[in-house]
């Protein structure tokens, strides 16, 4: 099955206590590299410069590119992370992504700030029939120290299959941040609606709210791990059509990434630890009709 990727590849400066490390990164790394660990064909559309060091190794683990090489340099961030709060400066800021051919009608659209201008995602969204937003890049905005603050948006939603935010984002997308809010996004158009909170995870499909909780693990590097969420949760919707089963192997996925306890790109999992969670998770799933 076949995937295309809409985001930056990123050269992250991660902060961890009096630990620094300086790695590649971005949802155009996670997102891709995980579905490619889930046995799909992927194409990703991104930019970066000739700063950044793991383009033949994304060509080695087969994913195909679309003209990604600029002449300016590749996107940065620093990342300070303390347990499971995270504070972000953008430090460089790549060229936008254009001229966009899709190889399927199925999309992650995970821009991190910038880079995809709302012309062009809706004209995305038109043409895909399986689109997954993860839309913090489209809420993002800096300060005069360049530090990441979000501000409130307006999005057409109305051809998203699945979106993926967290409290502050819901609260910018919506001016709700609880269950009220992934409700005002349903209204919107959007088939499931999935809220991440720390451990607990909801996700609200049709009439249902659906609800993981991932276990007590001791917190590392946490940069990634929701684009390793969304793309295993695109991925087994796609393949097996069951929300259950999507939402089963993203908490398996982001479970097996945290109980690696690597930083960066290491932290993705393989097929067979998803598939392990996966069906713990699949046996504890709560849900409650609204």
């Amino acid at each position: 099955m076949k995937l295309d990727v809409i985001s930056h590849c990123t050269i992250d400066t991660i902060e961890i206590n009096d630990s620094k490390y300086i790695v590649p990164g971005g949802p155009g790394c996670y997102c891709s590299l995980t579905a490619r660990s889930l046995k799909f064909d992927v194409k990703l559309h991104t930019k970066f410069g000739s700063d950044f060091t793991l383009s033949d190794y994304l060509t080695e683990k087969k994913i195909e590119f679309e003209n990604p090489l600029s002449n300016e340099s590749t996107t940065q961030f620093i990342l300070q992370i303390v347990n499971s709060e995270r504070t972000l400066f953008l430090k460089n800021k790549c060229e936008v992504i254009d001229n966009i051919v899709l190889d399927t009608d199925s999309v992650i659209i995970s821009p991190l700030f910038d880079e995809i201008s709302l012309d062009l995602f809706e004209k995305i969204t038109n043409d895909a029939s399986f689109v997954l937003l993860d839309p913090q890049g489209f809420l993002r905005r800096i300060d005069s120290e360049n530090k990441i603050y979000l501000e409130h948006t307006d999005l057409n939603l109305s051809n998203i299959s699945a979106i993926k935010v967290n409290s502050d984002e819901l609260n910018a997308l919506t001016n709700v941040s609880n269950l009220d809010g992934i409700k005002i996004l349903q209204k919107k158009g959007i088939d499931n609606v999935i809220l991440t909170d720390k451990q607990n995870i909801s996700l609200l499909s049709g009439n249902k709210i659906y609800s993981i909780a991932l276990p007590d693990i001791e917190l590392n590097d946490t940069t990634g791990i929701g684009d390793i969420f969304s793309a295993s949760f695109c991925c087994t919707m796609l393949k097996e059509k069951d929300i259950l089963w999507a939402l089963s192997f993203a908490g398996g996925a982001a479970q097996a990434a945290l109980e690696s306890g690597q930083i960066g790109l290491e932290k993705i999992p393989s097929k067979g630890a998803i598939e392990s969670n996966a069906y713990y998770f699949y046996n504890t799933v709560r849900f409650k009709e609204i």
